[in-house]
C-alpha cells in the first residue's frame, strides 16, 4: 500500500470518526428514541432571562487517537532510521492534539440558558441547545419537562407564535 493511499484512508477514517462524534441535537423539541413514550413531569413558568452560551463539544478521545495515528504515519515516512522514528513520535503527538481539538470543535453547539420563574414562585435555570426554528424569549410562557434528571424547555402554546 502506498504512503499516499494510507494517508488518504486514515484521513477518511478521521473524518468518519469525528462525524460520528457529533451529538444528537439537545434542543427542547428533539427526543431520542429512548425518550419517546416515557412519562415526563411538567412545570409551567415564565422566562425571566435568556443568555447565549456555548455547549462544549465531546472529548471522547477518538479524535486524538485517529489524529495521532495519521500524524505518526506521516512523520514516519519523512525519513529513515532514528530521524524517521523521532519524526513519527513528534507527528503522532502533534496529530493527537490536533485531532482532539478538531473533535471538540466539530461537536460544539450554540445554546441558551433560560432563567424561569415557575408558577410556585421558584426560580430555576436550564441550559439547552438553541433551536432557531422555535426560539424562546424573555416573557414567554414555557413548559419545563423533566425525565430521569434531564430537563428541557419548550414554549407553551407554540402554534401561531412569532
Amino acid at each position: 500500500m502506498s504512503f499516499t493511499l494510507l494517508i488518504r484512508l486514515l484521513c477518511a477514517a478521521l473524518i468518519f470518526q469525528l462525524s460520528s462524534c457529533v451529538p444528537a441535537t439537545q434542543t427542547g423539541t428533539s427526543y431520542s428514541r429512548r425518550e419517546a413514550r416515557v412519562l415526563q413531569q411538567v412545570k409551567i413558568g415564565k422566562v425571566l432571562e435568556v443568555a447565549e452560551v456555548v455547549i462544549e463539544g465531546t472529548k471522547s478521545g477518538a479524535g486524538g487517537i485517529v489524529g495521532g495515528a495519521v500524524g505518526a504515519i506521516a512523520g514516519r515516512n519523512t525519513g529513515s532510521g532514528a530521524g524517521g522514528e523521532i519524526a513519527a513520535v513528534l507527528g503522532g503527538a502533534v496529530g493527537s492534539v490536533v485531532g482532539a481539538k478538531i473533535e471538540e470543535a466539530r461537536t460544539r453547539a450554540s445554546g441558551r440558558e433560560y432563567t424561569i420563574r415557575l408558577e410556585n414562585g421558584e426560580v430555576v435555570s436550564v441550559v439547552q441547545a438553541f433551536d432557531p426554528k422555535i426560539p424562546i424569549f424573555a416573557g414567554d410562557d414555557v413548559k419545563l419537562l423533566s425525565q430521569k434528571g434531564s430537563y428541557r424547555v419548550t414554549r407553551l402554546n407554540t402554534a401561531g407564535r412569532r
